[in-house]
């Protein structure tokens, strides 16, 4: 960053060569799962929402493109989904490799695949592990893609990423992505305080910081203070802060609009709802469908 850019990013401990990982050491990963509970602890309209749209479509075959510690994906192998799950955080990785080992027994945990990628190179990493691959949905949830910054000042590797992902769909594909309801947290400093996603037992304070830059929003700085006192392995790292892109509406939708070159169907749903359902919503969920030519 530049002189006029300084900022602390990222939670003590992690390297600032990689902000990509802000979970590089270990201990936000185990809060992060802590806060997101496990599979039996998703909200069940965001499951619902998830496992209605890939069955009304005949998905089979789902990349989960952020899985993080597995939880998303475990969801979806219980559904009887097949799973290839992707993260670029080894540190996450290792979550849901555990995750696994813990479900051996399960046979329906025997085709799950995990492997590390990432986004800028997802076609080829793909490639790397999976010759010829190509899916019937790829899921990138949890506000995961607004992790990448604008390092260049012009979205040219957000953009490229969304490209891939649409590169790796099969045609009449389903991309389900997201990203918080930054346009609130611009205008207003705060975060749309319910969650769609989680349903976390432990108390969460969230505080919002906004950078602007040049009169540009560049930057959403969240300090999670998730208060695990009662939990011994956790007492000392119940605070982190994660870094977004602040994503707006609008041009989001645009964005994924040009990676599908125009031609995809899109859908926005606010908090998995009809936009116009929801006044302030937490979230904004786009699902695009690839053509089929």
């Amino acid at each position: 960053m530049s002189a006029d850019k300084v900022f602390h990013s990222r939670s003590q401990g992690i390297p600032s060569e990689g902000v990509k990982d802000q979970y590089a050491d270990g201990k936000a990963a185990r809060v992060w799962k802590k806060y997101i509970g496990d599979s039996n602890q998703r909200t069940q309209n965001y499951k619902n929402f998830l496992t209605g749209l890939l069955k009304k479509h005949n998905c089979v075959k789902v990349l989960d493109a952020a899985c993080g510690t597995g939880i998303d994906s475990m969801m979806l192998v219980d559904e009887g989904f097949k799973v290839v799950s992707v993260d670029a955080s080894d540190k996450m990785l290792k979550h849901a490799l555990k995750a696994r080992w813990e479900k051996r027994k399960d046979h329906k945990y025997d085709e799950w695949i995990i492997e590390e990628a990432s986004w800028e190179t997802l076609p080829e990493d793909i490639q790397s592990f999976l010759p010829g691959a190509t899916f019937d949905a790829v899921i990138c949830l949890g506000n995961s893609f607004a992790h990448l910054l604008d390092e260049f000042e012009d979205q040219r590797t957000q953009k490229m990423c969304l490209r891939n992902f649409a590169k790796v769909l099969k045609p009449g594909g389903l991309l389900f992505i997201d990203h918080r309801n930054y346009d609130a947290m611009i205008n207003s400093g705060a975060t749309p305080g319910h969650s769609i996603y989680y349903n976390c037992s432990y108390p969460v304070d969230i505080k919002t910081s906004v950078l602007v830059v040049r009169g540009k929003p560049e930057l959403v700085a969240l300090d999670y203070l998730i208060h695990t006192n009662e939990d011994a392995e956790l007492n000392e790292q119940s605070m982190f802060r994660l870094c977004y892109y602040p994503h707006e509406l609008d041009k989001f939708t645009s964005m994924l609009d040009e990676a599908f070159d125009n031609k995809a169907e899109h859908s926005i749903y606010a908090d998995f709802k009809a936009l116009d359902q929801v006044e302030n919503p937490a979230y904004y969920i786009h699902v695009m469908r690839k053509p089929l030519n």
